[in-house]
C-alpha cells in the first residue's frame, strides 16, 4: 500500500510561480534618456506631454497668444538643443521646461521692456468661465466684485498671488500649478488655501 505522502501532490515550485512585477511604464525620464540617445520620436512624446502645459504658462505672463507660441516653440528648440547636459534631478522634467520658458520670458522684456502684466480685462472676462468649477473653498472668490477682488488680489503676497492667477485665472490644475511654481503639489494645495483664507479677510464684510 503506498503512504499518504506518496498520493500528495508535489510541493508547489515556489521560484517558478512566483508572478514577476509589470515591467514600469516609460516616463518623463525615461523618453529624455532615449532623447539623449538621439531617439527623435521620444522627444516628440514630451513635446506632446508638456507643450500645452508650457504654453499655458507662457501665455499668463504675456497675454498675448502669439508670442506665448512663438516662446512656447522656442523653449522646445532650446530644449532638443540642450537635451544631453539634462540629468534625473529627482522632480518632473517639466520643471526643466518651464526654466527655459522663465529664461527666454525675461529675455524678452529685457529686450523690449514689455511690461508682465495681467489686464483687469483678463480677469474680468475670464473670471465667469471659471465659476462653474469652483469648490466651497473658493466661494469667496464668487461672491467679490471684480473691483474688489482685483483690489484685495493686489495685496496677496507674490507667491499667493500667482497661485491665484494660475488655478482660477488661467484654470490650470493643482499639478500643472506645481510644475509653473516649481513646487510640490501639496504645497500648492497650502498655498492656496492660505490665499483664499487671506482673500476672505481682505473683502469688506459686505462681500465675505
Amino acid at each position: 500500500m503506498s503512504s499518504p505522502n506518496a498520493l500528495a501532490p508535489p510541493a508547489p515550485d515556489v521560484a517558478r510561480r512566483r508572478v514577476e512585477p509589470p515591467a514600469p511604464r516609460p516616463g518623463s525620464w525615461a523618453y529624455v534618456s532615449a532623447a539623449q540617445q538621439g531617439d527623435n520620436d521620444a522627444f516628440g512624446h514630451l513635446y506632446d506631454e508638456y507643450a500645452q502645459t508650457v504654453y499655458r504658462y507662457v501665455l499668463f505672463r504675456v497675454s498675448d497668444h502669439c508670442l506665448a507660441e512663438d516662446i512656447t516653440s522656442e523653449t522646445f528648440l532650446r530644449a532638443l538643443r540642450r537635451i544631453a547636459s539634462i540629468s534625473y534631478q529627482g522632480r518632473d522634467v517639466a520643471a526643466w521646461f518651464i526654466t527655459i520658458a522663465k529664461n527666454l520670458i525675461l529675455d524678452h522684456i529685457k529686450s523690449s521692456r514689455y511690461r508682465l502684466e495681467v489686464p483687469t480685462a483678463d480677469w474680468t472676462d475670464n473670471l465667469p468661465a471659471q465659476r462653474a468649477h469652483f469648490g466651497p473653498e473658493q466661494h469667496v472668490l464668487t461672491e467679490a466684485t471684480h473691483h474688489e477682488l482685483l483690489r484685495c488680489v493686489r495685496q496677496l503676497n507674490p507667491d499667493q498671488r500667482e497661485c491665484i492667477r494660475l488655478r482660477f485665472l488661467q484654470g490650470l490644475s493643482v499639478t500643472e500649478t506645481a510644475v509653473a511654481m516649481q513646487r510640490n503639489e501639496g504645497a500648492v494645495k497650502a498655498l492656496q488655501h492660505r490665499a483664499i483664507r487671506r482673500l476672505a479677510q481682505l473683502l469688506p464684510d459686505d462681500l465675505r
